[in-house]
């Protein structure tokens, strides 16, 4: 269902790790009637599950949800391989020690969430405890043994905090799986693409436009990123140049391989095969 005046409504993740793909979308300069909303993933999800925003980034763990109604768009993901630095587990203890723990979880964003539960329950082992909280890590850590913070709370957090111990997700996840990981994807409705192929087709083309351009000169980024959120132009130059935005097969394997632990420890109650959109055809990812 288009939004008002049968605009189609594009989903726009307001952290920072998404800028390069949204900094140069204009929906007024597209041919397509569109607006854009942003928001954190959680309320993206949401958005994109009932079919008010057609066309947009999400969470990799929403995608899995409801991948019978949507189609992945080629080319675009916010990955890492390796770590992410804005996907944290702050600890009273050394990693090792956390087995039997109370975790305080953030509610931003369920494939983080998701990956925790994956990372300490197949890799770590032991039985844990989870409790979901406004994503502050002071009351969080009041109630809780681990606290897991994403995109901006995280950063802030990982700035201030002289406390905690500070595991990065992305790269426990490379270091136990070898594989990359992909937290965002853009995807679009599959009624969308039958109602308006065309459409869609020019908004995903400004995406990767976006991306392109973002990405041959970070600088309007990053000192956006200092005005709004603080620290330095270096942080963010390093921050946005190790994140990957493609989508490419290396970023597809470490997917699979996620939505397949997450079947397993029935977090996803059926197996999901990802398909790529291509304009006017939709492909199966590889096996």
């Amino acid at each position: 269902m288009p939004g008002e005046d049968n605009k189609t409504i594009i989903g726009k993740i307001s952290y920072t790790n998404a800028w390069p793909v949204f900094h140069y979308v204009d929906p007024a300069a597209l041919g397509t009637p569109a607006d854009m909303v942003a928001a954190v993933p959680a309320e993206l999800n949401r958005r994109m599950h009932e079919g008010s925003i057609q066309i947009g980034a999400l969470s990799s763990f929403a995608y899995a949800e409801v991948a019978d109604r949507l189609l992945l768009l080629p080319d675009l993901s916010v990955s890492a391989d390796g770590a992410v630095n804005s996907i944290f587990l702050f600890t009273k203890v050394p990693l090792q020690q956390l087995k039997e723990a109370k975790v305080a979880l953030t509610n931003t964003s369920a494939t983080s969430i998701n990956l925790l539960k994956i990372l300490l329950e197949k890799s770590l082992g032991g039985t844990y405890s989870y409790i979901t909280c406004e994503p502050d890590l002071t009351e969080m850590m009041a109630q809780a043994d681990a606290a897991l913070l994403i995109g901006d709370h995280a950063i802030r957090a990982s700035w201030s905090n002289t406390e905690y111990y500070r595991t990065d997700l992305g790269q426990w996840w490379k270091d136990w799986t070898g594989c990359s990981m992909t937290f965002a994807v853009w995807a679009v409705n599959r009624d969308a693409v039958k109602r308006n192929p065309e459409g869609m087709a020019e908004i995903a083309d400004m995406f990767l436009e976006s991306k392109r351009r973002s990405l041959s000169d970070l600088t309007p980024i990053v000192e956006e990123a200092v005005s709004r959120i603080g620290g330095s132009a270096a942080y963010w130059k390093h921050y946005f140049t190790n994140l990957c935005y493609d989508f490419d097969e290396r970023q597809q394997e470490g997917l699979r391989l996620y939505f397949k632990f997450a079947y397993e420890l029935g977090l996803l109650d059926h197996v999901v095969v990802p398909e790529l959109w291509n304009e006017k055809r939709s492909v199966r990812v590889k096996k």
